[in-house]
């Protein structure tokens, strides 16, 4: 991968924005979070819970199988999948643990 040129011939580094995923991706994924705050609101939390965990580890399973054609990319694929997944399972662990100890 090339840097651009700066007017001083200085090699600058590519913005990561420039390389990320697919914007009509990222609005899918703003969309579960709206979802999942109007879920929330209505007294849902589980449910709200359920969706964000999904949606966290569903954009990193999604990168771990497309690599670097994947329309999620943030940083790189290690990256991504790392807390893509520890979100997800971190958040479900978390609202049952409290669920059942409430129970």
């Amino acid at each position: 991968m090339q840097t651009p040129a700066t007017k001083n011939n200085e090699q600058q580094p590519f913005v990561s924005e420039a390389h990320e995923g697919s914007p009509a991706f990222e609005w899918v994924v703003a969309l579960c979070v709206v979802v999942c705050a109007v879920t929330a609101l209505a007294g849902h939390v589980i449910w709200a819970v359920g969706i964000m965990a999904a949606t966290a580890i569903g954009t990193a399973a999604i990168r771990l199988i497309m690599r670097e054609h994947s329309p999620w990319k943030i940083r790189s694929v290690g990256f991504d999948c790392f807390f893509g997944f520890s979100l997800g399972v971190g958040l479900l662990i978390t609202v049952l643990s409290i669920f059942f100890l409430a129970w």
